[in-house]
């Protein structure tokens, strides 16, 4: 049996993730491009498409016309809750990129969505599938660390911007790097730590180095007049079990401790860190030890390595998934409780007030 998929935006995270892990997959079809601009769909339905493949600029006539069974949502934030509803009444099982929603109001009505018409919904947090970050979480998961009662999610950038499409626009994105990169590293913390259960948040979000004219910038110089969100964005999280986790996120900030979808945690038997490379600390008879795991990764924003493909172990587990009829290893509540975190720090950046939810 091979699984029909249709693709709802196809831009650069469909045509950078999503669809070349796809086509690797023998059990999938890819027959269904739509995007608002005709000459995208068009060109990734002849790279990535079969001959009877088909081309859409509007979403509901794709759904309509196709008989599909999996739809991947690769668009603008601001449109992930409206397309992702569409395609599961339309009886599609739906990969949706990060984050889940603009809003938590949002993200509550795809799962309602799934919920209702019982079909499977995951988020693309494809940092989950990295060689480090599996292993990382089996250590997790077997109590090697004991108690994870702090963490830190960590997405800097010195000078990194993405200046093309709406990565700057407030109203289609929601906001900047907290809610583009800071959801990678917040959803890696809290999926190690296994503790989804926030408390109240304080948060401030920073607009100090937009403003710059001819920025050094790793994709050129921004427009300050369309730079409307966010550069930095900050998080302290206290869990209902008294575990707290620091977020720190950042497309453009003056500083070299830079590191993207990375996480820190300590726990009462031992701490891990994945700022360079993967090392786990601990006290053994008495005496202090870190202990570098070797491993070989790749994949991650901005660094170099060899290893299995993020994107492509992501794929593969999704569609495993529906044929097998096992849970996403992405859960929707999980990620509906990442942007509700993200949706409090900018509540309490703009009310100076904590945020308890």
């Amino acid at each position: 049996m091979k699984l029909k998929i249709g693709i709802i935006g196809c831009g650069g995270i469909a045509k950078g993730k999503h669809l070349p892990a796809l086509e690797q997959i023998k059990e999938v079809e890819l027959v269904a491009f739509c995007d608002v601009i005709l000459e995208r769909a068009v060109n990734a339905q002849v790279i990535f498409g079969t001959e009877d493949a088909k081309v859409f600029t509007n979403y509901k006539e794709m759904l309509a016309e196709m008989s599909l069974d999996v739809v991947h949502v690769c668009t603008p934030n601001s449109s992930h809750a409206e397309l992702t509803i569409a395609a599961l009444e339309a009886d599609c099982h739906v990969m949706c990129e990060k984050p889940m929603a603009k809003t938590s109001a949002e993200a509550k009505q795809m799962i309602e969505a799934a919920e209702r018409t019982g079909k499977k919904l995951t988020i693309g947090y494809q940092n989950r599938f990295r060689t480090d970050s599996r292993y990382l979480q089996e250590v997790c998961q077997e109590g090697a660390l004991g108690d994870i009662y702090f963490g830190k999610a960590h997405a800097i950038r010195r000078r990194a911007v993405p200046t093309w499409g709406v990565f700057l626009d407030e109203e289609a994105q929601g906001g900047g790097p907290l809610i583009d990169i800071g959801t990678h590293a917040l959803d890696l913390t809290l999926w190690m730590m296994n503790n989804y259960q926030p408390k109240y948040v304080v948060g401030k979000a920073y607009h100090k180095l937009a403003d710059t004219e001819n920025a050094a910038n790793a994709w050129g110089s921004w427009n300050p007049e369309k730079f409307k969100v966010e550069d930095s964005a900050f998080g302290f999280i206290v869990m209902e079990n008294g575990a707290s986790i620091f977020l720190e996120s950042s497309w453009a900030l003056n500083s070299l401790d830079v590191k993207e979808a990375k996480t820190t945690l300590c726990g009462t038997k031992g701490g891990a860190d994945m700022n360079a490379g993967l090392t786990l600390n601990g006290e053994d008879h008495s005496l202090l030890f870190e202990k570098k795991i070797e491993l070989e990764t790749g994949g991650v924003d901005f660094y170099d390595g060899e290893g299995d493909d993020p994107a492509l172990t992501e794929a593969q587990s999704w569609i495993t998934a529906i044929l097998e009829d096992q849970e996403p290893v992405v859960k929707p509540k999980q990620a509906l409780v990442v942007t509700e975190i993200l949706e409090a720090i900018y509540e309490s950046s703009t009310t100076g007030q904590p945020v308890f939810l």
